[in-house]
């Protein structure tokens, strides 16, 4: 059997987490759909469970699904996982030995494309496929999260934006409402829009000045 692959490592988490709750008796693509999982490439799921081993040529869960999927302590079912991946990736742990896990993208792809002698598109599907399995058994670190029941990936919260603050002893405002009382120790940053009329008189802008200077700009009530 050639080795198994999918577009996207997500969708073997996906399933993984599922069956971790339960796992039916039979899988094929009515019982992927009904789960709702892997839409599309519920093939693709279920060549990855044959080859690891823990569904049949039937797709009927085998001793050792049976056994994997009912382990509850990550550490029993990372330790169980490992031991079908290495079986069933034996020809890659052959070769490469324990730093098989380890194997770096390229190193996987070329690997993968010699073994099958496929494309380097299905020799990268056939490498995520793998990191992904591997991160699941604890031997990785891509894709997953320590604990792979837990249906989500762990992501940091975003960091709050730093709050720009005005120097202190300054206040700016985009208007203003009320007058300056005389001796305010700070600045105020503000913008006056004045309105003169067509008709005025040269004493109505002389006072319209005066006002403006008295009120705003010398800071006497």
């Amino acid at each position: 059997m050639a080795f198994p692959y999918i577009p996207s490592g997500g969708l073997i988490q996906t399933a993984f987490n599922q069956f971790r709750k339960s796992i039916p008796a039979k899988v094929d693509s009515s019982t992927l759909k009904k789960l709702g999982i892997a839409s599309s490439n519920e093939g693709a799921i279920i060549n990855i469970l044959k080859f690891i081993g823990v569904i049949d040529d039937e797709n009927n869960k085998t001793a050792e699904g049976g056994k994997l999927f009912t382990q509850h302590e990550d550490a029993k079912f990372q330790s169980q996982l490992s031991k079908l991946l290495k079986a069933s990736y034996s020809e890659l742990f052959e070769l490469h030995g324990d730093t098989g896990w380890k194997l770096d993208r390229d190193s996987l792809i070329s690997f993968f494309r010699g073994a099958d002698e496929t494309s380097a598109v299905t020799g990268a599907r056939q490498a995520t496929t793998f990191q992904t399995l591997a991160a699941l058994a604890g031997k990785r670190d891509e894709t997953v999260t320590s604990r792979a029941s837990s249906g989500s990936r762990q992501t940091k919260a975003p960091k709050p934006k730093p709050t720009k603050k005005a120097p202190a002893g300054v206040v700016t405002t985009s208007g203003l409402d009320g007058k300056l009382s005389a001796g305010t120790d700070f600045g105020l940053t503000v913008r006056v829009e004045i309105n003169l009329p067509a008709n005025g008189s040269e004493a109505t802008y002389d006072n319209i000045f005066k006002s403006i200077r008295k009120n705003l700009l010398d800071g006497r009530a």
